[in-house]
């Protein structure tokens, strides 16, 4: 083998193994952003069967708490801005509105003993705590995923090839202000 030869072939195999490198991130990219949509995909999915709950719970609370329009107002409110919510984020800033509404409607739901008592407020409760519990899961699971992939674009050297194929980073789903605050506890 001549020089020219053996600089050719190791020129050669640099190359392969680039484009390698490359066809390897960007797929790991794709993976990553797919992930992160399905991730949302998964909220959305809890969000959907928490939305579908609330007017089956209003329904009940009314027949028990009927000068407590006002909070009931308010998480009808509440879940129409979440079903008017077109993107992710608006979404989010829907879905911790409404949160925080349920919060209020079941505080209030202390004041009375008959409604607690209630067989149907009792599971509607119960299946809206599941639900939450659901929701957090998917929440976890859908930040672990946009934290992966929004490493991998800020990385070197995968950021280079993120920026040449234009990934963009995703957002985190984030609390609310209100839940952020200390929970007031009374005994």
């Amino acid at each position: 083998m001549t020089p020219g030869m053996i600089i050719l072939i190791v020129v050669v195999a640099i190359v392969v193994l680039l484009l390698i490198y490359v066809a390897s991130t960007y797929n790991k990219l794709v993976d990553l952003r797919n992930r992160v949509h399905d991730q949302w995909s998964q909220i959305d999915v809890q969000l959907k069967r928490r939305f579908d709950l609330i007017p089956n719970l209003v329904s009940t609370v009314k027949g028990y708490a009927k000068h407590e329009e006002e909070t009931l107002n308010k998480v009808i409110a509440a879940r129409n801005s979440y079903a008017s919510a077109k993107t992710a984020d608006e979404k989010m800033k829907a879905n911790n509105e409404l949160t925080q509404t349920l919060s209020h409607l079941f505080a209030v739901a202390e004041n009375y003993p008959d409604l607690k008592a209630n067989t149907n407020f009792l599971e509607l409760q119960t299946e809206l705590q599941d639900t939450e519990n659901k929701i957090a899961m998917a929440r976890q699971f859908y930040n672990d995923t946009v934290l992966t992939l929004n490493n991998k674009i800020e990385m070197f050297p995968s950021n280079i090839i993120a920026g040449l194929f234009h990934f963009k980073k995703e957002e985190f789903f984030q609390a609310g202000e209100e839940e952020r605050q200390n929970v007031k506890v009374e005994f």
